[in-house]
Order: structure tokens, then sequence, then C-alpha cells
């Protein structure tokens, strides 16, 4: 199977407030907002959408395609990239600007404030698909360049191959039309419960409306699981037990591998979606986006112990 992973690579700098944000934020100042955090300390991670995705596919024996721009100081992520075996053929890079960098800050609530610089992400990443079945092809759109966003959906639909679209943190950059666009003829439109009534209220369309347009609607809720929409009804979907939570950055990316997982082993979307919130259990356990790490077997495991039996 040929997996296309497109949407934003990334260094991210995570930071972590020892409070909470609504103990500084003052509702009734909110308009001459001026709050400093001292924060406990500094990582580097890497990261991005579509390097967190292509990362869990990594772990759960998938080898993806990147596609994505990036900047000169690249290097160092090449080579993790190469360490996990992630293909990097669709990655371009500009010489004269740094890779998109991220810095998140997260507090007691797991509440997060993310200032993102994109850098490199300006820039279109220009993949051509040449020689690619699509009958043995899944791609997923996530957020990053935004005419890669669209460029790519509509490719996608001209060769035939089967794409999630998650338009997650560029829903305030795009357009109604432009969202609508990539939402139809889609395989699964996935989000968060928070983006999807940006969604909704940007494109104007009901959910009746969303589901005629794309096969399926994921939409994620944390520690409250997951829900599956299609025109058949719908299907709640457990959060899998964690041993504690030290990181929620990266854990949708995760997710979005476990559904990819199920698809390309033909599950059913409950149990691919069971799948993603076995990955997204191993992300929150762990500070960064891709410093998680599982077997097979303990993956598998994992799945039994949460839902009593594994498809695959």
């Amino acid at each position: 199977m040929h997996i296309f992973v497109s949407g934003s690579l990334a260094y991210d700098r995570i930071m972590d407030f020892q409070g909470k944000f609504e103990d500084h934020i003052l509702p009734d100042k909110i308009h001459v907002l001026n709050v400093s955090f001292e924060v406990n300390g500094l990582k580097e991670n890497f990261g991005g959408t579509a390097g967190n995705i292509a990362y869990t596919l990594s772990l759960l024996g998938e080898r993806s395609t990147l596609v994505s721009a990036v900047g000169k100081d690249f290097d160092r992520y090449q080579k993790w990239l190469e360490q996990n075996r992630i293909d990097p053929s669709g990655i371009r890079v500009i010489e004269n600007v740094f890779t998109s960098g991220a810095y998140i800050t997260t507090d007691l609530s797991n509440n997060q404030i993310t200032g993102f610089n994109p850098g490199a992400m300006k820039f279109t990443s220009d993949y051509e698909f040449q020689d690619v079945s699509p009958q043995n092809a899944l791609a997923i759109i996530s957020p990053g360049n935004v005419d890669d966003m669209l460029i790519y959906s509509r490719k996608y639909k001209a060769l035939g191959i089967a794409y999630i679209i998650d338009p997650g943190q560029q829903i305030p950059v795009l357009t109604g039309g432009n969202l609508a666009e990539m939402i139809s003829g889609s395989s699964m439109l996935i989000s968060n419960d928070y983006e999807l009534d940006l969604i909704r209220k940007k494109t104007g369309l009901s959910m009746d409306d969303l589901l005629k347009r794309t096969g399926s609607v994921i939409t994620t809720m944390g520690e409250n699981g997951s829900l599956i929409l299609t025109l058949d009804g719908e299907e709640k979907i457990p959060a899998v037990k964690t041993g504690r939570v030290l990181d929620p950055t990266g854990a949708g990316d995760a997710y979005r591998a476990g559904v990819l997982k199920g698809m390309i082993l033909k599950e059913t979307l409950g149990s691919s979606a069971r799948m993603g919130a076995v990955c997204a259990a191993y992300a929150v356990e762990c500070h960064g986006t891709q410093d998680h790490f599982f077997s097979m077997d303990e993956f598998h495991q994992r799945y039994r112990e949460n839902f009593g039996s594994t498809g695959s």
C-alpha cells in the first residue's frame, strides 16, 4: 500500500506551565490581555502533523511518503525520518528559510497555548504523483500549506485515490468554499469536536450535508473518546485507559495513524477508530509527539485489554 501523508513538518518546542491559564486570564480584561507564564523548562521535538502521523504509522509497520516543504535546518529531522523508515521523497527543501516551528505551552488542565512560525510551510511542496495505482494507495491531508491541501484534494479525486481530510489548525485560514470542496469526495472527515463546530459554521453545512459529501465523519473528544458518524448511524468509541497523561500534544495525530492502519487492513470503521484510540493513549503518556514507542505485540495486547479482541 502506498500511503501519502501531507501536512506540516516542524520542530516543536514544548513547555509546561505549572498552573492553570484560567487563573491568570481575566475574562473582563481580554481586550487588554498582557500575561506572562513562567514555564518549567523547554524540550525540542520533531513534530508537525505529517511527521507525527508518519511516525506512528512506522510503529504500526507502515512506510509512508511524506509530502511537505521544509527549510535549511532540516538535516537532523531528515536523519530521524530515515531511522524510522519514513520515505522523505515527497519533501521539498526551501534553502533560504527555516523549517516550521511550534511553541507549545501546556497547563495543569492540559489546556494549550501555541505560537506557530510557518517558515517553509508558506511554500507549496509541489509533489507529482507518478506511477501510483489508485487501488493500492491511501492518503491523508493533514493541516499544512493551505494551497497544498486544496491542490492535493483535487489531485486525489482526479487520480481516484482515497483520502482523509483533516483540516485542523488551518480551518481559520481556509474559506468555507475551500473546506466544502476538500470534504466533498473524501473518504473521511476527521476533526475534534471544537474543529467540527468551526467547519460547520464556516461552510454552513449541517451534519447531514457533510455526510452526503464524505464517507464518514470521525470526531475526537479527548478523554471522552471519539464518535463515528455515517449515513447508517453513529458509533461511540471509548478512550483507552492510560497510566497517566503527561502531554496531550500529538495524540490526535497518533489517533489518525491508527485509523489509517485500520483502513489499510480493511477493518471496520469501529475497529480502525479503536486502533486510533490505542495509539493516542501511547502518545499522551509521553512528552513530545514522536517519543512514544510500542511493539506490535504490545499494541495488540493493549487493544485486547481495552476492547476484548483485535481484528488483525
